[in-house]
């Protein structure tokens, strides 16, 4: 038993077999399957005509990615810790919306749990499984996220700010009724969105918003170049050590830049 679960691990965890391959390939073009139903079930013209078909697609789906979750869970090592994981969490809002739909007995909470299958969409972000470039970005947003989190305060501090400061300077009667209200504006403002529902009209007021407007690009620069740092530092942190000459090499290369042997076996 100990050797099955092992070798099922293998292909349904690791990819470095001929079996865990398929295995990936297969479950990568049944996610994007699902996503494409889901998303034409949600077209009324389209769901009315095929209700029923697509009742009995999304069933077969479903069953499919749950005998997968089990079987995650089975052959994990610690299946808690895959449970409570990033990729675990996704892979059970992928299945859980479909049977929250048939426990809706009441017609008054079925269109509740009609949205909550929405949900079933989820499964799209377990494309990023089947990414080794996704790796790296994961890796760079990890590194970088309380650089980030102290960044994005430091922004709501301001937006606070400059909400109360446009109530005071603008007030209720050009369209600033409260300070939530001037917030939001400030928010819109800030991002470059500008929606254009609330405008400031006096003089003062609009010079404060021509400032919001020049700190939106800087709102937009900084977590990008941020998480552009912590790429490139992942990026050439790690190397391949040549087993010949112990030359350290990029990630990416096959042979060693130094004597040129052959630095990855073909599995």
């Amino acid at each position: 038993m100990a050797k099955l679960r092992n070798s099922l691990y293998r292909i349904v965890f690791r990819s470095d077999t001929r079996l865990g391959r398929l295995f990936d390939l297969i479950l990568l073009w049944l996610i994007v399957v699902s996503v494409v139903v889901v998303i034409l079930e949600s077209i009324p013209e389209v769901n009315v005509k095929y209700r029923d078909e697509f009742f009995l697609v999304e069933l077969f789906f479903t069953v499919l990615f749950t005998i997968e979750y089990i079987l995650r869970i089975l052959v994990y090592p610690r299946p808690l810790r895959y449970i409570f994981s990033y990729w675990g969490i996704i892979d059970f809002l992928g299945i859980m919306p479909f049977y929250l739909s048939i426990i809706a007995a009441d017609y008054r909470y079925f269109l509740v749990f009609r949205l909550l299958r929405m949900l079933r969409v989820f499964r799209i972000l377990r494309l990023f499984r089947f990414l080794k470039e996704s790796e790296q970005l994961f890796r760079a947003l990890r590194a970088s996220v309380y650089k980030i989190v102290i960044f994005t305060s430091f922004i709501l501090t301001v937006v606070v700010l400059l909400g109360t400061l446009m109530y005071v300077v603008e007030g209720p009667e050009n369209g600033f009724e409260s300070i939530p209200q001037s917030i939001y504006w400030t928010i819109v403002t800030i991002t470059t969105v500008g929606y254009g529902d609330i405008t400031p009209q006096t003089a003062t007021g609009k010079w404060i918003a021509s400032l919001i407007m020049l700190c939106g690009y800087v709102i937009i620069a900084v977590p990008t170049g941020l998480v552009t740092v912590a790429m490139t530092r992942s990026t050439t942190s790690r190397t391949e050590v040549c087993p010949h000459c112990n030359h350290q090499n990029p990630m990416e290369a096959q042979y060693c830049n130094f004597c040129g042997t052959k630095l990855k076996e073909e599995i």
